[in-house]
């Protein structure tokens, strides 16, 4: 498996040989951040093209087939259209608060965009911490959205961004715990070490045995309901709110929260390959010399996107097959059935570990 880190290492001491270290890191920090937007926007073009292809499939039509083969530009014309919008002001509205909020929202996603290890050695932020700067930074964009709420001064937004909070701080545990269960398993929260040790031993979905299948299942209905996406999305229910906690918003400012939600979900996709999947390492099978050695032949990245998108898809198949709960249901969901169930799955991963029966 190629590593990136030697291309990095490469092209910084190219920069150190003619201008001094600090500009050669700030030259260097520049280029992530271009790298990370280009790849944002071309990501969020993707998700949202995926989305109307899987509906339509799942709804038995075509989906979107005017703007371009196969409907390929209409995500761009949409674009477009949004772009030249008029943001529209509410007069009673907070404004600096409501023009706050869908930066809240998106500083959210790219900061957990920052630590996803796209392959070995290409990862812009790999802290010793890591699986624990996921789940702090994760929680910022509940900010936004009760800001939006809030400032917007309306009733609508207003419901909309407190059954928001109520259910992303809710599935937040559940999402931690299952973190935890999976800390257990592997013994650090770094996450290149983590998909490192996936490399070396086998998938954590695989060796963590029932305990990590049921950490995982648990993490795809809590992160589906952290990411706003049916059947969880009662803040912007809209058959009852209009659109929640961004109905008082145009143009960008409701494209932001567009774009927010299709990353969060790849967010989602991307951190379930990277704990669960093992990231971007390839499948190995235990005496298939040459069916592995064709296998470690494909790029890492390509793994990582397989597995992420993987992921996606489930997410939006269980979009489109399952009705909207109510909210007494969604929040008896998780502080009834799987806040129990992920503690009682700690203590099982955790004795799994102590008994050695990890494979």
């Amino acid at each position: 498996m190629f590593d990136f880190s030697i291309i990095s290492k490469w092209f910084h001491s190219l920069l150190t040989g003619f201008i001094p270290e600090w500009l050669a890191i700030g030259i260097e920090c520049l280029i992530v951040l271009l790298f990370i937007i280009i790849l944002y926007a071309i990501l969020a073009i993707a998700l949202i093209y995926l989305e109307r292809k899987i509906c339509a499939f799942f709804q038995c039509r075509i989906g979107p087939n005017r703007v371009g083969k196969w409907g390929l530009l209409q995500v761009f014309a949409d674009v477009f259209k949004m772009l030249s919008k008029e943001i529209i002001k509410m007069r009673q509205s907070d404004k600096l608060l409501h023009d706050m909020a869908p930066f809240f929202v998106l500083l959210a996603s790219f900061l957990t965009f920052a630590c996803i290890p796209w392959n070995k050695g290409l990862q812009i932020l790999d802290f010793n911490v890591g699986l624990f700067f996921f789940i702090a930074i994760s929680g910022i964009g509940v900010i936004g959205i009760l800001l939006a709420g809030w400032a917007s001064h309306s009733k609508y937004p207003m419901i909309g961004a407190m059954r928001s909070g109520a259910q992303l701080i809710s599935y937040e545990l559940s999402i931690g715990m299952t973190m935890l269960t999976m800390l257990l398993l592997c013994g650090t929260m770094q996450l290149s070490e983590i998909v490192q040790q996936q490399a070396d031993y086998g998938w954590n979905i695989v060796r963590g045995h029932v305990p990590a299948v049921l950490a995982f299942i648990i993490y795809l209905i809590a992160g589906n309901a952290e990411c706003n996406r049916g059947p969880f999305d009662l803040p912007e229910a809209e058959s009852e709110l209009t659109a929640g906690y961004h109905t008082e918003y145009s143009g960008m400012g409701f494209g932001f929260f567009y774009l927010a939600e299709y990353l969060n979900m790849f967010i989602c996709g991307a951190m379930a390959a990277t704990v669960f999947l093992g990231g971007w390492s390839p499948i190995y099978f235990p005496g298939l010399d040459g069916f592995n050695t064709v296998m470690g032949y494909i790029p890492g990245f390509v793994w990582f996107f397989g597995k992420a998108f993987f992921v996606v898809f489930l997410l939006m198949w269980i979009r489109w097959t399952y009705p909207r709960l109510r909210i007494d249901q969604l929040l008896s969901l998780e502080w009834k059935y799987l806040m129990p169930i992920s503690m009682f799955n700690i203590i099982l991963m955790a004795l799994v570990v102590c008994f050695g029966l990890t494979l």
